[in-house]
């Protein structure tokens, strides 16, 4: 397990500058080529690990807080998150120590098939303050497959009269493991008349060629068996191998020719089974049966390859539905062979075309709600948007509803961050209702939408405040100081003192009012609130009603 070329991208004031000089702070649908602008300018160096292949889960793969420079215990405050794209998680964070983990048993044929190095990108998200760690996990491939032929015996026919020195196609192995654990050779066992070569095609695969080094005499041996073995070049190596029956004929001094040695054709993955991808053609200048020409398809695995083709017209249609994403293109070898057992062979190159047949997919990484209001530029969620189709098929816009008061800003690589555009006002409105919309730029453009339910929590911002500017008290003359205390009349909402509050006071007051003063001056005064529904307590006197005056009281 190691980790070099430590860097790490901070969603800090340098990079979201470089975000706002490039993007209108009101735009709400942000391409996904602004992102790549922006890590280009930031820099591609990451951190690298690597791990073999069927490793255990839970096997160590690094010391996160270490390599990342932070202080112990810094990951878990910062509630680290380790991303990778799509909805597979291949490591975790050790929830004591925050190392970095296995979460599963991985395969490298699995995830990364022919391709080598088999590298799966990921990032580690950190929060308060936000940061991104751009790293890489290297999935290096043991020797866990041997080479395995498509067949356990080949036929071939071979003229008496061949000349040593002819060259005769064989049918390939497989072998799933990359690098050196791959096919390397092939070996033939010992006899007089042939030896194999080991040829590279221009895939980059390795297909063995029969030589003939002695002629053949059918009258003194008819037939010659003989084992061909593929060889890998793992520590010990691993093999497998083949039969080869080779039937001596009689003289068919004409082998098939092909019209070309290298066809090349172009299909969409969408193609419906049966269709014509091409038509090969192939002539023998012999007459009778020695001239009649078959085509037979040489193909890595026989049984999974989506091509069959027409033994007598050397049409090639399709018999398995293509998929862009798994396979770009297909390497076919073709023989022709004529009534004599000769043959010839051309090759075709099948580059399959993308159509835009995957939806983009957002996964979301964090989401803060409550948010409080009158905070500006609160960060409320950060996810990443990925699309398996390629070319611009691959390419994404996001955006959210304009009558938001809220905005989408890119990050690194394929990550957003939805922030508030301004201080919210919980009293205006106290959630918002948020569709995050994904849409790629293929023909027809497919989208994923994804919902969210962001609250504003409350602070105390908001005074109480009287409902009216000035109330009116009639009270009957000649009144002693100290007189009858009366409350406002009418229904609770047209009370004569009634003081609420649009924020935490979420309730209306009554207030209790007697009169005082001497015999030269008569002065009102507010002696408690009383809540309502419920009866003053304490003031010896009865509360008054007189239905015929709104918004005044009498003391008797």
């Amino acid at each position: 397990m190691m980790g070099t070329g430590k860097r790490f991208f901070p969603l800090g004031s340098d990079i979201m500058e470089m975000a706002r000089t490039k993007v209108h702070r009101k735009k709400r649908q942000v391409a996904i080529l602004i992102i790549w602008v922006l890590l280009w300018e930031a820099g591609s160096e990451s951190i690298q690990y690597s791990v073999l292949e069927e490793s255990e889960t839970g096997t160590f793969v690094a010391n996160l807080t270490k390599d990342l420079g932070l202080r112990r215990g810094e990951l878990a405050a910062r509630g680290a998150q380790v991303v990778f794209k799509g909805n597979r998680q291949y490591l975790q964070l050790d929830p004591k120590t925050y190392d970095l983990l296995l979460n599963e048993k991985l395969d490298r044929e699995e995830l990364c098939g022919s391709t080598e190095p088999c590298v799966l990108p990921f990032q580690v998200l950190l929060e308060n303050p936000l940061q991104f760690f751009q790293a890489a996990l290297r999935v290096r491939d043991i020797n866990d497959h041997a080479p395995e032929f498509p067949a356990r015996e080949m036929l071939l026919k071979i003229s008496e009269i061949t000349t040593p020195g002819k060259l005769f196609p064989l049918k390939m192995a497989q072998d799933l493991d990359a690098g050196n654990n791959s096919l390397q050779s092939y070996i033939i066992s010992s006899n007089p008349h042939f030896h194999v070569l080991t040829r590279n095609r221009s895939d980059g695969r390795k297909f063995p060629e029969l030589v003939l080094d002695k002629a053949l005499d059918r009258e003194e041996q008819r037939e010659l068996r003989l084992t061909l073995t593929a060889l890998d070049g793992g520590s010990p190596p691993r093999s497998g191998t083949t039969e080869i029956q080779i039937l001596v004929l009689d003289i068919n001094d004409n082998a098939p020719e092909f019209a070309q040695e290298l066809y090349e054709a172009q299909i969409p993955e969408n193609n419906s089974l049966g269709s014509l991808i091409i038509t090969v053609s192939a002539t023998d200048l012999d007459a009778g049966s020695f001239g009649e020409v078959s085509y037979a398809l040489f193909q890595g695995d026989d049984i999974n390859q989506p091509f069959e083709i027409n033994a007598i017209t050397g049409e090639i249609r399709l018999r398995k539905t293509l998929d862009f994403e798994e396979f770009q293109s297909y390497h076919v070898d073709i023989e022709a062979t004529d009534g004599g057992g000769l043959s010839g062979k051309c090759s075709l190159v099948i580059k399959v075309l993308d159509v835009n047949d995957n939806a983009p997919q957002l996964t979301m990484s964090s989401l803060v709600s409550p948010i409080p209001e009158n905070l500006p530029e609160v960060i409320v969620a950060v996810f990443s948007v990925s699309d398996a189709d390629s070319g611009q098929n691959q390419q994404v816009i996001c955006s959210i509803d304009d009558n938001l008061p809220f905005l989408l800003r890119p990050s690194v690589e394929n990550f957003y961050t939805l922030v508030t555009e301004g201080a919210l006002d919980r009293e205006s409105q106290a959630e918002y209702n948020i569709t995050i919309t994904v849409t790629d730029l293929g023909t027809p453009r497919l989208k994923t939408q994804h919902h969210l339910t962001v609250t504003v929590s409350d602070v105390n911002d908001n005074a109480p405040a009287f409902s009216q500017s000035a109330y009116t008290l009639r009270v009957r003359e000649n009144n002693t100081s100290g007189g009858g205390c009366s409350v406002p009349e009418g229904p609770f909402a047209g009370h004569l003192v009634d003081v609420s509050g649009a924020g935490t006071l979420s309730h209306s007051y009554q207030y209790e009012v007697c009169l005082t003063g001497g015999s030269g001056t008569r002065e009102f005064k507010f002696l408690k609130p009383i809540i309502p529904n419920f009866p003053p307590q304490g003031t010896g006197k009865e509360i008054e009603e007189n239905p015929m005056v709104r918004d005044s009281f009498l003391f008797s």
